[in-house]
């Protein structure tokens, strides 16, 4: 399918075609007015090389550039910087000297910076970038940059190091990769494209489906020595900085002192002697992070000509002007030497669990956003302001959480830690004894427990599993969840296979990655609305005499989770999460098969978290659909019996016991009935248990069906 859109002038002027030897093999996006990035599989299918490469292009490997949409018949020549060669790797931590192995996503790194050997045509101009947090409709172009070959996509959601979207108009297919993803609506590239997902039997040809890009924070956390971004010109609060750098910066001498400065800082030429304050305000609003730097230029130059006094008494003109930069730059505070300073730093910890500490920073937001890294927490926080009457910026208060946490762990980075938040502290007009006030007071809340309440101790093995109807047959990918932070995907298999092959994976997972008892691992299968009734708790795998059967419901806890939950349930989810530990359990049993009789119970229960469904099978699995739009968190049920006594046992199974122990608790149940074979009714003996529980899922990056390709 292909889509004809108007695409944006200045998305235009920075594309850039990647040629091989047989054509284009992907896309790149202009950064500087020298630099171009991509993906490092495009540059090693451009080389003739393995897309999986880890090896670094030689000076004398060349690839070929184009830029379609400014000289269309121009060939540039473009080789790779070595300190800013990442090639596709399966951990956070940089592989040394080998690909990805068999069956391990490429889910790391995969950028690759080139430098023109020549100038850039004529009319060629650097993208402007901006984090994807907005979920506005975004464009792509094939290779060839033929507007003809264009592909819409609308992002699902963000997953560091991933954008997940999903394709609306148009298809994906070779050629798109490293390509610029265009937010017309903010006139900014929000990402580059690295895989697709396609779906059904067109995937071979490039049907819609899913697609994923890298977002500009992790290609900055990738690529530290990458010169800041381009962004859209800001237009609220440019003449109040003005009236205040006037005051400043008074006659030609200062601000070309400045303007000398902050182009070395952000690595762009100096206009020398053409200088104004325009031009000064021009670069640092037309760069990311340019703002922050500008005033910690001006403070420097401010301090080394005595204008201001060195003890950080503040005049009004600086409080005019800190005041317009927060107007322009509401999302940045950091420069760009502190936010790499600090995510080097944040690269060491593990004694913090990033979602709890959103919620301790941000106790009275209504809806915390998902962040998978300390880093992306700190980069959500620098657009909070600090509460009125409280002196410490949400910012600031995280970073000084995540340093005590790390001091009661005997971790040495926590020196590191403190020392920045000093330096920085100083730059925010934070004193030092409101510093150790706060220190102080949120001290022994987070040395005691630093990571409760929302997480396990346990490892979980998390399985992302798509049934091939009639459900025998599956594809599937699983992750590794442990409470020290990791969390990444292990094993990734794209072909049909048997529930025995998907047993054996499981166990090879547990025994290569997790290294625990069999009794602590939790299995978590993720599966569509469609399929939750599944008997995924009675999989087993045959042993040998030595080794013995592996029962998954009986070795270890396996409970269900739905990957199809909504926006629109999140309300009822939420309020029946509060209510978990004083709701009662509602039963529903076969007098409320009736969809509207379900709605009706439902809603009349709005607190109840925990279902009993007793009713027959054909009726089960909407009624369990329902239970999911409802927001209820568990669902207990019995593939065959539906009787009061069965509704009965149940309810006493459940009663009395934390959330938190309901999957133990089915397996004991589970195991007792495979004790009792005298006992062919026992309940416990066709138990299933949805357990969608407040500790969630890993990052949606393969909710559906799936079939992983770098474009």
């Amino acid at each position: 399918m292909h889509h004809s859109a108007q695409t944006d002038a200045a998305h235009l002027k920075a594309f850039v075609s990647v040629r091989g030897q047989e054509g284009f093999v992907g896309a790149a996006v202009m950064i500087t007015d020298t630099l171009v990035l991509t993906c490092a599989h495009v540059v090693n299918s451009a080389l003739g090389r393995d897309r999986f490469d880890p090896s670094v292009p030689g000076h004398e490997d060349v690839i070929r550039l184009r830029m379609p949409h400014v000289a269309r018949d121009q060939e540039l020549v473009g080789r790779v910087v070595r300190t800013m060669w990442r090639p596709a790797r399966a951990h956070p931590a940089p592989a040394i000297g080998a690909p990805p192995a068999a069956g391990r996503l490429p889910y790391f790194g995969d950028l690759a910076v080139l430098k023109l050997d020549g100038p850039a045509p004529e009319g060629a101009e650097p993208a402007p970038f901006l984090p994807e947090r907005d979920g506005h409709e975004v464009t792509g172009l094939w290779a060839s940059g033929n507007t003809l070959t264009i592909m819409c996509a609308l992002p699902r959601a963000a997953a560091p190091p991933w954008i997940v979207l999903d394709v609306v108009a148009g298809s994906v297919h070779e050629g798109f990769s490293g390509g610029p993803l265009w937010d017309r609506k903010r006139e900014a590239v929000v990402g580059i494209v690295v895989a697709t997902h396609l779906t059904g039997p067109g995937a071979a040809t490039g049907s819609p489906g899913t697609m994923y890009a890298i977002g500009l924070p992790t290609i900055e956390s990738e690529l530290p020595d990458l010169p800041p971004v381009a962004v859209p010109m800001a237009g609220r609060g440019r003449q109040q900085m003005l009236a205040a750098l006037e005051r400043l910066l008074p006659g030609t001498r200062p601000v070309l002192e400045c303007e000398q400065r902050l182009s070395a800082r952000l690595g762009r030429p100096s206009k020398g002697p053409a200088t104004d304050l325009h031009r000064l305000l021009a670069l640092a609003m037309g760069v990311r992070r340019g703002v922050p730097e500008l005033l910690e230029v001006v403070r420097h130059h401010l301090t080394d000509t005595g204008a201001v006094d060195t003890s950080g008494q503040a005049s009004d003109d600086w409080e005019r002007l800190t005041h317009a930069a927060r107007t322009v730059s509401p999302r940045e505070l950091l420069t760009v030497q502190q936010r790499r300073d600090l995510v080097g730093l944040l690269t060491h910890c593990r004694g913090t669990n990033p979602m709890v500490l959103l919620g301790a920073v941000l106790p009275y937001a209504d809806e915390l956003p998902l962040v998978s890294g300390l880093a992306d927490v700190t980069d959500v926080l620098e657009g909070y302001d600090p509460l009125p009457g409280q002196p410490m910026p949400p910012l600031l208060q995280a970073v000084v959480r995540i340093g005590l946490a790390e001091r009661a762990s005997e971790d040495h980075v926590s020196d590191d830690l403190d020392a920045w938040v000093e330096r920085t502290a100083r730059r925010f007009g934070i004193t030092e004894p409101a510093l150790d006030q706060f220190r102080a007071d949120v001290g022994p809340a987070v040395c005691v427990r630093p990571n409760e309440p929302h997480i396990n101790a346990a490892p979980r093995i998390q399985v992302e599993l798509l049934p091939i109807a009639p459900g025998n047959r599956f594809t599937y990918q699983i992750w590794v969840w442990s409470s020290d932070g990791r969390h990444e995907v292990v094993m990734a298999q794209d072909s049909e296979v048997s529930s025995e092959q998907v047993v054996e994976a499981i166990r090879t997972v547990l025994r290569n990655e997790v290294h625990e008892h069999p009794d602590h691992a939790l299995v978590e299968f993720f599966v569509a609305p469609a399929w939750l009734r599944l008997e995924v708790d009675t999989w087993k795998l045959r042993g040998n005499e030595e080794d013995g059967a592996f029962f998954l419901g009986i070795s270890r806890r396996v409970v269900l989770r739905s990957s199809g939950r909504t926006r629109e349930t999140y309300a009822s989810w939420k309020r029946r999460t509060e209510a978990l530990a004083s709701s009662q359990p509602l039963v529903l049993d076969q007098r409320s098969v009736d969809p509207a009789v379900v709605q009706a119970r439902l809603e009349a229960a709005p607190e109840a978290g925990i279902v009993i469904v007793c009713c027959d099978q054909q009726h089960q699995s909407k009624v369990l659909r329902q239970c999911l739009q409802a927001g209820v968190h568990t669902v207990l049920w019995h593939r065959e019996e539906h009787n009061a006594e069965t509704a009965k046992q149940l309810l006493a199974l459940v009663e009395g016991i934390s959330h938190a122990d309901i999957p133990e608790t089915v397996r004991l149940e589970r195991a007792r009935a495979l004790a009792e074979p005298d006992r062919p009714t026992h309940h416990g003996r066709r138990l299933s248990l949805l357990y969608d529980g407040p500790d969630h899922r890993p990052p949606p990056l393969a909710p559906d069906a799936w079939a992983l390709t770098q474009p």
